[in-house]
This record gives structure tokens, C-alpha cells and sequence, in this order.
């Protein structure tokens, strides 16, 4: 049943303050340099005297130049590309990016982890090994490695899936397997590829013979995918797609009637199996809404309707290029997701001129009982990304994961200094780690972006990537449950 913009304006207007506010991390805005709900810009010493008391403290600049740390914290590297080796002797593949954990046999942690590489295979120089049985395209350099981590700090890693294009972001599932997805829609011929890109495909961390004959999962749409969650009440599967020109979509998959989730029952659907549509939103007033960059307020809700996608697998026109102006509701750079407090934590990094408004993120919450996106961070465009004094001046969040500690942890995809930074249940937000590892010139620096910020199975460690050069990162120290 759809939720009509008459209804939306008339709940709205009955419940007030109780339809702004989803899920338990609440109204959630980001500072320094953020829009806060009145609008105002704030400063960084403004925000240090009103955000006084969270976090952990001060980042500590790192001697080995990799990872500033609050005082009290350590890192430990796991994987690092081109220097420690997979279980078959290739060396670890390059690009980390998207991460889950799934708790493994005798006292283990098991992750997965993307390798977001594209473009001809022979122009990378540490691709995923095309381990036999578990290649999709043999001309495609990306995938993913599935890590164990042991008790007594040993590591070890094995290709989980090869012969894939850009594995940007992903999504963990319910029965304990990872949903690996492809930020690339090359057609075969394209680049050198040899089968059709855009997809999804599931890898099991704890069963390696159910990664065998990799098979894409057509019926959630070829496009340039980003994230996707599991609604494990509702069964719906919702995804991310980051494109431009225009702008991309935010999506939900119906699976079919009766269909039961499990290991390996995705493969058995068919292509076009279920229902995938895109959002119309509208606010409370009954008015459309073009693209979400027009919030301009923490807290702003926007009612959702949900349209039916014309081609699924994009055969001759794309899929965000299906509808027609007014049909849907767009954004730039929709990105990371998870799966909290009963609803789905949306990512969009930033909008420039391509959209109505300019913003350097928003962190979207989708409460799929009342059908309603309520934004929850919203970062004004950062004056000085480059400053590396300003450890909370905040741009570009990408990866995103819900703390165990309460709020969120966002990794940081910017221009300049890169961060892990928290943001707590009333929007205090304090930052977690700084990318130390400068990949440029002493004259001109540049750090990568983080990737794939994650908890483990029992909250003690936080894990996340530095992308270039491709290093996979433990972090332990006294974590504390953040004040609101």
C-alpha cells in the first residue's frame, strides 16, 4: 500500500517531533562546519566548548606516520598490499574498501573485505588472484579476501571471490555471508571486460565451497551499486547506487512471495526475481522533492513512495535514467549503509553544482514501518579540508557503521586530512583516528580516504582500511559508552 502525500502531511501534523526522530541515535548533526538545526555554522573552538566531554581525547600524531590514535589506543596491521601474502603466496591485493566481521570456528574473527579495482586486469599491479572455481570475469582485477583473525593475534587470508569490477561498499546479511557489490557497469567489451558488470554477489566467510562458480545477482539491478542492507524483519533488501549525471537512486528489493532467506538461497532466483523500485519522496507539506540535498535542517523528514524500476538490468538505457523528472527523488554520492535500531543508516557524501544544494554530507535514517527518511548529519561544505590542525572539522563521510558504544562511526572520503570520527545520540561528534600515511610529496600531501569501518563480533576492536595503499587496520583501546 502506498503512502500517499496526503497521508504523510496529516501523520506528520498529528505526531510532530515524534515522526523527526527515528531510531536511537536521534538528530545527529556533525561539527565543526556543520548545519546544526537552526542553521548556524559553527567553529571549531565554538564546537570544542559545546561538544566538551565526548570522545577520547586528542589525536596523537604517529611516529610510523600510518595512524594518529587518541592517547591510550593502538593499531595493529593485518593486511597490507604488496607486502603480506595470502594463503596461496599471491601477495595481498591492493584497494581495500568495503568490511564486515562475522564471528569464526574456535574463537576467531572472520572478515571480508573488497578490493575496489577496475579498468583492464594487466594495469593493476596486486589484483585478486584468479584462484580456480572462483571467477566471475577473468579480465576483471577487483574481488574479495576473506581475513581470519586468531586468538593469539595471528592472520590469515584467502580470496573469497575474483574476477569482479570496482567491489566498492557491500552489505552483510542476516545468515552470517557478505553481499559484495560491484560500483561498475562496464558491459562486456567495455574495458577490456569479457561478461556484463553492476552487480552483487554473496560470498560465504565460513563455507569456501559455497563460493565456488560465483553467480551474479541479477534481480537487484545492474548499475554502478554501492551498499546494500537486509531488513531481517521485513525481508526487503535495500541498496545504494553512486553515480551522477544524473544523479543516482536510492533502492528496495521485494523479494518474492514465500521466499525464505538462508545460505545459498539467494542463487536459487531468478533474474528477475522480486520487485525493485526507487523512492519518490515528499515532505510534509504534500510537495515532491527532487533530490535530498534540498534538507537544510537536522531532522528534516521526508515521507516515501515507492516506484517500480522499468529495467532492472539496464539492457539499453541506465537504470537512474528511466524516470522521467518528477518521477523519483535523487542524490549525489549515495554511499555506505547499516542496518540499526530497526531502520537503515544512508550515506550521501556530498552534493556540488550537479545538485539544488551544496553540502559536504548527509547521514539519512529510512524507518521502513513508517516509511519516512529522516536526516541525521549534515555537514556544511568544509572551508579548509587540508588544515591538519582541524581534527574535527569533517567532510565526505563514506563507510558507515552503528557503535556499540552508542552513535555512529563514519569513515571519512574528504578533500585533505582523513578521519574515523564518532557521532553521539544528540550530535556531538568527536574524532576516533587521522591517516597519517601521506601518499604524495612532502610539497603537496595527499591521504587516501578510509574504508570499511567495522566493529568486531564482541565490540572490542574497530576495524577499518586506509584504500591506498590498501592496509586493513585493528584498533583496540579503552572504548567507552559516549555520552549523549
Amino acid at each position: 500500500m502506498s503512502l500517499t502525500r496526503r497521508d504523510f502531511a496529516r501523520t506528520t501534523a498529528i505526531t510532530g517531533a515524534g515522526v523527526a526522530l527515528a531510531g536511537s541515535v536521534g538528530a545527529l548533526a556533525s561539527a565543526p562546519g556543520a548545519l546544526a538545526s537552526a542553521e548556524t555554522e559553527t567553529t571549531g573552538e565554538e564546537s570544542a566548548a559545546q561538544h566538551g566531554g565526548v570522545g577520547y581525547g586528542p589525536l596523537v600524531p604517529d611516529p610510523d606516520g600510518i595512524l594518529a590514535l587518541p592517547a591510550g589506543f593502538s593499531y595493529q596491521i593485518l593486511t597490507y598490499a604488496g607486502r603480506t601474502r595470502l594463503e596461496s603466496g599471491e601477495f595481498t591485493p591492493a584497494e581495500h574498501d568495503g568490511t564486515a566481521t562475522f564471528p569464526g570456528p574456535r574463537g576467531t574473527t572472520l572478515l571480508v573485505n573488497n578490493h575496489e579495482m577496475d579498468g583492464p586486469r594487466d594495469e593493476q599491479e596486486y589484483p585478486v588472484p584468479l584462484i580456480d572455481g572462483l571467477v566471475y570475469d577473468p579480465a576483471a582485477p577487483g574481488g574479495c579476501t576473506v581475513v581470519e583473525v586468531r586468538r593469539d593475534g595471528r592472520v590469515a587470508e584467502w580470496v573469497g571471490i575474483a574476477g569482479t569490477a570496482n567491489n566498492c561498499a557491500g552489505g552483510s546479511t542476516p545468515w552470517g555471508t557478505w553481499l559484495t557489490c560491484e560500483e561498475n557497469s562496464d558491459r562486456a567489451g567495455e574495458n577490456g571486460m569479457t561478461k556484463d558488470h553492476g552487480y552483487v554477489f554473496e560470498v560465504d566467510p565460513c563455507d569456501r565451497r559455497a563460493n565456488r562458480d560465483p553467480k551474479p545477482l541479477k534481480f537487484f539491478g545492474r548499475y554502478d551499486h554501492e551498499a546494500v542492507v537486509i531488513d531481517p524483519k521485513r525481508g526487503h533488501a535495500y541498496l545504494t547506487e553512486d553515480a551522477d549525471e544524473p544523479n543516482g537512486l536510492f533502492y528496495r528489493w521485494t523479494p518474492p512471495k514465500g521466499f525464505e532467506y538462508g545460505h545459498g538461497k539467494l542463487r536459487t532466483l531468478a533474474d528477475d526475481a522480486g520487485v525493485l523500485q526507487a523512492p519518490k519522496c515528499f515532505n510534509s507539506g504534500g510537495h515532491f522533492v527532487d533530490d535530498l540535498s534540498r534538507a537544510t535542517k537536522v531532522g528534516t523528514v521526508y515521507g516515501v513512495d515507492w516506484v517500480d524500476v522499468p529495467d532492472r538490468d539496464a539492457r539499453t538505457v541506465s537504470v537512474r535514467e528511466q524516470f522521467g523528472e518528477g518521477e523519483i527523488t535523487r542524490a549525489r554520492k549515495l554511499e555506505g549503509m547499516w542496518w540499526g535500531d530497526g531502520g537503515a543508516y544512508i550515506v550521501s557524501s556530498y552534493a556540488r553544482e550537479e545538485s539544488p544544494v551544496q553540502h559536504d554530507g548527509q547521514v539519512w535514517f529510512y524507518d521502513p514501518k513508517r516509511r519516512t527518511l529522516t536526516l541525521k548529519v549534515l555537514l556544511g561544505v568544509n572551508p579548509d579540508p587540508a588544515d591538519p590542525s582541524a581534527d574535527g572539522a569533517f567532510d565526505g563521510p563514506d563507510n558507515i557503521t552503528v557503535s556499540p558504544y552508542g552513535g555512529l562511526v563514519i569513515a571519512e572520503d574528504g578533500d585533505g586530512i582523513q578521519h574515523l570520527f564518532g557521532a553521539t545520540d544528540s550530535g556531538r561528534t568527536y574524532p576516533i583516528a587521522r591517516n597519517d600515511l601521506n601518499i604524495g610529496t612532502e610539497e603537496e600531501p595527499e591521504y587516501s580516504e578510509f574504508t570499511g569501518v567495522t566493529f568486531s563480533p564482541d565490540g572490542r576492536t574497530l576495524y577499518a582500511n586506509i584504500q591506498e595503499p590498501g592496509i586493513l587496520l585493528a584498533i583496540t583501546g579503552p572504548w567507552k559508552r559516549q555520552r549523549r
